[in-house]
């Protein structure tokens, strides 16, 4: 039932799927005010009906954001939006009912077949269209945020949609659908990254992209970050999937290089800051454990899917995007093999693994490249146990996962794998260690004064990548 706290004048968005992205974007959406602070919309966050479902509805409807974070901005949007009453979660569909604006925000997932290689499966995101559509009333403004295959908006979205309604006895025109891609980034500025921003964004006609961009300036901070309107639903879809790729595809370029700096004796994170200097080349990659999260990992392929699956079109294979894939895929084992190289058989070691989420300072561990890096040192007989400040529970590892730095001394191996702020103020000068213990800095987490206390010693060894 729908809070008291609701007021009737505002406008009611509903947004559907509560994960990282949804769950701050509904967050986002309930701190928008007026010029007197009076908030603009009852808000409307609707997840699956499921266990993880009902637990972020709860934790939201409780005050409290489901996802461990560090950003003091979302908590104190967290803090006044509960106050106001205007942020309500739920796990049941027909709310949408209510919605003059919906914000899509599920997962739309790559899958792979028995040889690895990647196929799209839009029965859960088509499913999720049709439970819009059975409930949307007419005049309702839909904005897909999720990272779709181009073409997904204007070939499947308003079809689902403009279906639904028909079969309602609604008017199927009366409808507007927008893509407006999301670049929530986790960490210290979560929540900036919804407000404080640069969006991209498009309409399935010129009516729906002008509703979106009036939403959006109710949310987002234009006058400092203004929005850049592409002329139709797919442009902004190939600009998100692009944006993407391009960053994929020079993460995996580096890798080559850290392994030739390696083996001749040169660090390349030293080389790379030299290049940094000029300016055209300032947001220089380098080379690292892996690639993780959910956008990286998978994005790279959504082109190449969609002009076979959407366009039906022939002979573009996208090989540059897809081999960049497939070498970020298998970065952490090059810190395993390197590490085995050093150390000598796995079998029977003790491992310590600091860091087991996708990136620093934040507690998500979807395709995170510890977990490829955990699996193959367990099958090569390392004992694993891992540490992170931010994850208490491992859900793809179904394991426990400390958030204290045990001492060292148990461990024949200690890798650290995510710059996490916590791992900064570690003094390697007066710990104690197993005799010729190996410190693995496989990701440029450790400073350079803490890489000279470890040479510094004569009972511990040393290893990392790109040096």
């Amino acid at each position: 039932m729908i809070p008291d706290s609701f007021k009737d004048n505002r406008k009611t968005v509903c947004v559907q799927g509560l994960g990282f992205v949804g769950s701050a974007m509904a967050l986002a959406i309930a701190d928008a005010d007026d010029s007197n602070g009076n908030p603009l919309y009852n808000v409307i966050g609707v997840d699956v009906p499921n266990e993880a479902g009902y637990r972020k509805a709860d934790s939201l409807n409780d005050g409290v954001f489901p996802f461990e974070n560090n950003d003091k901005k979302l908590e104190q949007a967290m803090k006044k939006v509960h106050d106001n009453g205007n942020l309500w979660a739920t796990t049941e569909k027909e709310n949408f009912k209510y919605a003059d604006v919906v914000v899509v925000d599920i997962n739309l997932d790559v899958y792979y077949d028995d040889k690895k290689e990647p196929y799209l499966d839009l029965t859960m995101f088509k499913n999720a269209m049709h439970d819009l559509g059975e409930n949307i009333k007419e005049g309702t403004l839909v904005i897909v945020e999720t990272t779709v295959p181009p073409g997904t908006c204007e070939k499947v979205v308003y079809p689902i949609l403009k279906e639904e309604l028909k079969k309602r006895g609604l008017d199927e025109n009366d409808l507007y659908v927008a893509h407006s891609y999301e670049r929530v980034m986790p960490g210290e500025n979560y929540f900036d990254s919804i407000v404080n921003f640069w969006r991209v964004y498009s309409g399935i006609n010129d009516e729906s992209a002008d509703r979106c961009e009036e939403f959006l300036k109710t949310v987002i901070k234009t006058d400092q970050y203004p929005l850049t309107r592409l002329e139709k639903t797919t442009a902004t879809e190939i600009s998100k999937v692009l944006e993407n790729s391009y960053r994929a595809t020079t993460i995996a370029f580096m890798e080559e290089w850290g392994r030739f700096a390696e083996a001749v004796g040169v660090d390349l994170f030293d080389v790379i800051n030299a290049i940094r200097m000029r300016p055209t080349h300032s947001n220089m990659r380098q080379p690292g454990f892996g690639v993780g999260g959910y956008c990286l990992t998978k994005d790279p392929y959504f082109a190449k899917l969609a002009a076979k699956d959407i366009f039906g079109l022939s002979g573009m294979d996208f090989p540059f995007s897809t081999l960049a894939v497939k070498t970020n895929n298998v970065m952490p084992l090059v810190s395993l093999d390197k590490i085995e190289e050093i150390i000598g058989d796995l079998s029977g070691k003790k491992m310590l693994v600091l860091g087991v989420s996708y990136r620093q300072d934040v507690g998500d561990t979807r395709y995170s490249p510890t977990e490829i890096f955990v699996k193959d040192a367990v099958k090569r007989g390392c004992v694993v146990e891992c540490q992170d400040p931010l994850v208490g529970y491992w859900q793809e590892m179904e394991c426990e996962v400390l958030n204290d730095i045990p001492s060292f001394e148990d461990y024949d191996i200690i890798m650290f794998a995510v710059q996490h702020k916590q791992y900064e103020q570690i003094d390697f000068s007066d710990l104690k260690f197993k005799e010729n213990a190996l410190i693995f800095d496989g990701n440029c987490v450790l400073s350079k004064e803490q890489i000279r206390e470890v040479k510094a010693r004569k009972d511990i060894r040393f290893g990392s990548i790109g040096r």
